[in-house]
């Protein structure tokens, strides 16, 4: 959404959710409360977290791949 319309879905922008509130993306306008990257913040929202939030943290250490101890021994291994 931007101050001259939306070009989503033949020009309808949705406004955001609850989730978003306090994010910087969030823009004021006299129509409501829209994001300025997204134009439908509720299927962002819908299965986990937004990419784009500025107020949330992801953990990195649930997005790092799971090790296979197989692998990481003989790893080990040829280090040695």
């Amino acid at each position: 959404m931007t101050k001259a319309g939306c070009g989503y879905n033949g020009g309808s922008c949705y406004t955001i959710v609850d989730q978003c509130e306090g994010c910087q993306r969030v823009m004021d306008l006299e129509v409501g409360r829209y994001c300025s990257s997204y134009p439908n913040p509720a299927i962002k929202w819908k299965t986990s977290h937004c990419n784009f939030a500025t107020h949330t943290k992801q953990d990195v250490a649930a997005q790092q791949a799971k090790i296979n101890p197989l692998k990481a021994s003989k790893r080990a291994t040829k280090k040695k």
